[in-house]
């Protein structure tokens, strides 16, 4: 069962219900109903407000998969902001599993990929290790028809995949800050979204710029 303001795609064998705030049908309420039909999975559009995390928290907690969105800058800060909206920690640390914040970059043009240099300058705007930095193969397009002179065609992903491990759920209950769940999370195995843009660099994917653009380090 969806809730949706808008629903974008119709989707066979799923109820998905268009949210009108106009006359009462919001989140919460459409969360309400589709909890008295107790169904297994639950997609809420967006996590707006106090009372729709309330009962999508408590939707999570009585066995149900609730599966939603979340405006913030990187995984870690979720945590964060579901707390300010007013969700007590200890509900967040049981409830949540798994958060994935994501970036799209421009993918480089394969019709006119080349290798490029950059110089130190440049490299260390990427914050890692100017050594490692110089080691990598860096491509960037030099345009073409194909991608209208651009040197791009196309997008990419990156993501930041945050699951919750135990350590993770005792740092949210004693109230750490983003910067310390972001360090633990990495400790557990996270790549940051700068980190998982590095890969992509290395892979040949994009370019430095597009990384640093959309990714804030």
């Amino acid at each position: 069962m969806t809730a949706e303001d808008p629903v974008e795609y119709n989707l066979m064998g799923i109820n998905q219900v268009l949210v009108r705030n106009e006359i009462g049908l919001t989140f919460a309420a459409a969360l309400k109903a589709f909890l008295r039909q107790d169904p297994n999975i639950i997609m809420i559009g967006e996590i707006r407000d106090l009372e729709t995390g309330g009962i999508a928290i408590k939707a999570a907690l009585t066995g149900h998969l609730v599966l939603s969105t979340l405006h913030t800058n990187d995984a870690p800060s979720t945590i964060t902001r579901m707390i300010d909206m007013g969700i007590e920690a200890f509900n967040v640390a049981s409830a949540v599993n798994l958060v994935v914040a994501q970036r799209l970059v421009r993918r480089i043009c394969k019709d006119c990929k080349g290798e490029h240099k950059y110089t130190d300058v440049e490299l260390k705007a990427l914050s890692g290790n100017i050594e490692d930095l110089r080691k990598l193969t860096f491509m960037k397009g030099s345009g073409c028809e194909t991608c209208s002179g651009t040197g791009y065609k196309g997008r990419a992903g990156l993501y930041e995949v945050m699951s919750l491990t135990p350590e993770l759920r005792r740092c949210i209950l004693r109230g750490a800050s983003v910067a310390d769940m972001q360090e633990q999370a990495v400790a557990d195995g996270m790549l940051t979204l700068r980190m998982d843009g590095m890969v992509k660099i290395a892979k040949g994917v994009t370019t430095l710029e597009e990384v640093i653009k959309e990714t804030a380090g």
